[in-house]
């Protein structure tokens, strides 16, 4: 009974509750409704902490089943869909790259190129996050998954350089140290290195066929220059913001280069696990940079880097089943995804999105712009994946954008810009998120805080900077 906190779950079941009997809007199916109430209360409650995040997620699904609110009169085919989520490939991706990670630390290689960064970059944690994240910027353009790019490149580096620099995930009164401020940080800029490529996130290449199919033509070249320079403002504020935001502990390393050189030379030359290692990171970099040539998306190409890994010996099953966090994150990942893709299919998100342009549709661009914007913005509270948002969401705030006269290629790229850019908001707003949140380095609380303050500099700087680049360039 520790886990559980009896006035958070009261709390959350009278929201839950409440929600529930309010009668439906109209336009409204009623089971969408409740699944809304289900969704919402699982959501409190995990921000609460009413009982564990896999906990809430479980009777989250249960009460999908037991209710059929997702097939109403069917109680096969109801729990069926309550397990749905667990089908998703990007949540088994994100499970994924947990495993890989582990076999980066497992083999040593993961301290070995730890120590390289600190070597380069580890005279503060400020070069520490840049250099980090500038690795990230340099794969975007190639792998077109940003849950593969940070769960299976940045994501174990990040990780073992917090590790060894005095971050202990299971120390966390170490948290804040260096592992906090790096998780946030490398987060972060892979949002933004996820807009700056038309083929740097799925969500991107789908607001691309949305907004041709509306008359609005987007290439790869006319999506990386309306981007390039709001995203490369965000890129470099980012490390500086969450320093004065949400400062490391330790301020200044001038003696780690040193530290790092001499580990180092204590550990020697690279083992045989740490090859195979690095060649099975190789084969994982081919195939999610050239699947599309071999019909091979992401999850299949992590599925066979897991593979190569127990075959080879550097990972064992017992290792894979003692990856506590990737267990974790599947489980209530995939509840969020499950309620969050049939509240979508029920309706009420296309409901929602009709209202919200029936009452902008009055108004001039000027004003109706930036209102477009951060509704948009912000229904992404409701949504586990940018992709999921875009296919919901996107085509009904473009159509009422472009009928009031906002400039459609602008708008276009803006709106699609902003289902990554969102994912700064909660932990399982975007693929990567799941898998940084599960470092543990960053509680919940402090998570959706510091979350919440980016999505604020970001709209502002896209709005500021973007809006004067994208005149300069004649965009509107």
């Amino acid at each position: 009974m520790k886990e559980i906190n009896f006035k958070s779950v009261f709390i959350t079941c009278a929201i839950g509750l409440t929600i529930w009997f309010i009668p439906n809007p109209e336009g409204v199916q009623p089971n969408a409704w409740h699944l809304l109430a289900i969704f919402v209360a699982t959501i409190v409650g995990i921000i609460s902490k009413a009982a564990s995040m896999g906990t809430m997620a479980i009777i989250g699904i249960t009460l999908c089943a037991v209710t059929q609110v997702l097939a109403p009169g069917d109680p096969a085919k109801s729990i069926v869909n309550a397990l749905s989520g667990f089908g998703n490939a990007t949540i088994w991706l994100i499970g994924l790259a947990f495993f890989i990670a582990r076999g980066f630390i497992i083999t040593g290689l993961g301290t070995r190129i730890a120590y390289n960064f600190i070597k380069i970059f580890g005279k503060s944690p400020l070069g520490l996050a840049y250099g980090l994240n500038t690795a990230d910027l340099i794969l975007a353009p190639a792998i077109p998954s940003n849950t593969a790019r940070a769960g299976g490149v940045i994501y174990p580096i990040m990780k073992s350089i917090a590790t060894n620099m005095g971050s202990h995930a299971e120390k966390p009164e170490t948290h804040r140290k260096i592992g906090a401020y790096l998780t946030l940080s490398s987060y972060n800029a892979n949002m933004i290195t996820s807009v700056l490529f038309l083929t740097a996130t799925a969500s991107n290449p789908m607001a691309q066929k949305f907004a041709a199919d509306l008359g609005v033509n987007i290439t790869w070249g006319s999506w990386a220059l309306a981007a390039s320079v709001p995203g490369l403002v965000c890129f470099l504020l980012i490390p500086l913001f969450l320093y004065k935001s949400y400062p490391p502990e330790l301020k200044e390393t001038k003696e780690a280069p040193a530290i790092a050189a001499k580990q180092l030379d204590e550990m020697g030359p690279v083992s045989l696990k740490e090859w195979l290692m690095v060649a099975t990171f190789i084969i994982l970099l081919v195939l999610w940079i050239f699947g599309n040539l071999f019909a091979i998306d992401a999850t299949t190409a992590a599925l066979i880097g897991l593979c190569i890994l127990l075959l080879s010996g550097v990972l064992t099953w017992e290792d894979v089943k003692s990856e506590k966090g990737a267990w974790d994150t599947i489980v209530w990942f995939s509840s969020l995804v499950m309620m969050g893709s049939y509240l979508n299919s029920l309706g009420l998100i296309g409901w929602f999105g009709k209202l919200v342009g029936s009452e902008l549709s009055q108004l001039s661009w000027h004003w109706a712009f930036p209102l477009i914007i951060i509704v948009y913005s912000y229904c992404h509270y409701m949504f586990a994946s940018a992709t999921a948002q875009v296919a919901a969401m996107y085509s009904v705030f473009l159509s009422v954008g472009i009928a009031v006269g906002v400039p459609g290629t602008m708008l276009a790229i803006f709106l699609g810009a902003c289902a990554s850019l969102m994912g700064s908001l909660t932990h399982y707003g975007h693929g990567p998120a799941p898998i940084f949140f599960g470092s543990t380095y960053v509680d919940l609380k402090d998570w959706w805080k510091q979350g919440f303050y980016m999505s604020v500099l970001f709209l502002l700087i896209w709005f500021t900077v973007g809006g004067l680049w994208w005149k300069a360039i004649g965009l509107w």
